[in-house]
């Protein structure tokens, strides 16, 4: 997939969308009552990038107040989602040893890599920033795919759509945009924007919500990489 490819045409056809009041919002994000878990292996940005992604959001919120913007806690990117979030699931129907361990055997071939936050995308209902990354990431989520292919572990990989970028979601349309016309601009601003290069030396398996809130969030392990230099 060339990734530049599919961010620009992901961006040209949402912007368009949202310009012509054609966005979606999700009312899911305000309901106590959403049970929809699940579990997923995730990439956290460092502190510099993440703290860059703050700045554009900080200038999104005096124009949008009201939208859903991500904390720096809950920015991530999705390595795998290993069971796709649904309503009632719960760590009691797992066993969490055994995914960690065939995660373990899988990343134990991979060191470090490293990513690159540049620019924005969009989709009908949420701004996105722009993950580049090395062949490392896909050949993980490969790796991933064959070894619980030849499981018997619960999954449901690949069930929504075959994973192959790295973008982090940062803002969710959950109200009706006021200021739609000022936000594309704001946007069109950081279209661009360099966020920062990080090296991934961990990845975490997490139990989580759809939207990874902090305080749904219950990290289960952290997988460590050997640096590149070793």
């Amino acid at each position: 997939m060339n990734l530049a490819e599919h961010y620009n045409k992901l961006y040209d056809n949402s912007i368009t969308k949202i310009a012509n009041g054609d966005y979606e919002t999700d009312h899911l994000i305000d309901s106590d009552t959403d049970q929809r878990f699940g579990i997923t292996l995730v990439i956290r940005p460092d502190a510099m990038t993440n703290n860059n992604i703050q700045q554009f959001l900080t200038e999104a919120k005096a124009i949008e107040p009201d939208q859903y913007y991500y904390q720096n806690a809950d920015i991530h990117i999705t390595l795998m989602s290993i069971i796709s979030c649904y309503d009632g699931f719960d760590l009691k129907n797992i066993n969490v040893e055994d995914y960690v361990a065939l995660i373990q055997r899988v990343l134990a071939r991979y060191k470090s890599f490293n990513i690159r936050f540049k620019g924005l995308t969009a989709s009908p209902s949420c701004i996105l920033v722009q993950g580049f990354l090395t062949d490392n990431l896909n050949e993980i989520r490969d790796d991933l795919r064959a070894a619980f292919k030849n499981s018997d572990l619960q999954q449901s990989i690949d069930k929504r759509y075959a994973i192959q970028t790295a973008h982090s979601t940062v803002i969710r349309f959950r109200s009706e945009l006021k200021n739609k016309e000022a936000l594309i601009d704001l946007v069109e601003k950081y279209r661009d924007y360099d966020f920062g290069t990080f090296e991934v030396k961990q990845i975490e398996l997490v139990y989580n919500d759809w939207y990874q809130r902090e305080k749904h969030v219950k990290k289960l392990y952290r997988f460590s990489l050997p640096s590149q230099t070793n």
